[in-house]
């Protein structure tokens, strides 16, 4: 039953930092972070074993090295009995040296691959910052640019069209009966007739002149004849 509660909370605890991405980075990101804090207090350990490693190494090949010259200052003097007793000192002082220095050698290795394995840490720490306000950024505009696309996908354009197509179709039709209006007014028969009486005036004013000028032509030969 625990491990069903734990797999039932498992997927509802991804379902949520799906939803929420910029939980899951965070949740990343805190995870490295406690990490590293544990890392650094472990390298900080190892870094100390191999201070003291250091430390105890260069005293103890101070005492050798001490030892040697007393060693030497006691076979020249003759004092075989402290020579003895110098010479041993010397024998352990070397192996305990030698001893010192294996493990100094390996206490450096481990605080230079502890430190290395901490920058890393760090580094990734920082990538994942990054990298967390890169994504957030892209899927904040994805998420936009996808609201758009659904606002564009759901603005339907018919009506608004179909009424503009009716209201081209009433211009047309309203041109259409103007120009024919026009066409019947202007071959009517009262139009013709109109025009016919027009004619049929300029007609006879003409007539009227021509009798006119006779008549003026007239008078005038008969004043010349009186004359």
């Amino acid at each position: 039953m625990g491990n069903l509660w734990r797999g039932f909370l498992s997927l509802w605890v991804s379902d949520v930092e799906r939803k929420n991405p910029e939980i899951a980075y965070e949740n990343a990101i805190n995870s490295m972070v406690e990490k590293y804090t544990g890392l650094k207090r472990a390298t900080a350990s190892i870094i100390r074993r191999r201070e003291d490693l250091e430390a105890r190494h260069a005293a103890q090949a101070k005492e050798l090295t001490q030892t040697t010259v007393d060693l030497g200052v006691a076979v020249e003097t003759n004092q075989d009995d402290l020579a003895v007793v110098l010479i041993q000192k010397k024998n352990q002082l070397e192996s305990d040296v030698a001893e010192l220095e294996g493990e100094m050698q390996v206490a450096i290795k481990d605080a230079d691959s502890a430190k290395a394995s901490l920058m890393q840490v760090q580094t990734e720490i920082k990538k994942l910052r990054s990298e967390k306000d890169a994504m957030l950024a892209r899927l904040q505009s994805a998420q936009a640019r996808i609201r758009i696309q659904e606002q564009l996908e759901g603005l339907s354009v018919e009506s608004e069209v179909k009424a503009l197509e009716n209201v081209r179709e009433h211009i047309k039709t309203t041109v259409a009966q103007a120009n024919l209006d026009k066409e019947l007014s202007e071959t009517s028969l009262e139009k013709r007739l109109a025009g016919l009486r027009a004619q049929s005036g300029e007609v006879a004013a003409r007539q009227q002149l021509e009798q006119l000028k006779a008549a003026a032509a007239t008078k005038a030969l008969g004043q010349k004849k009186t004359m």
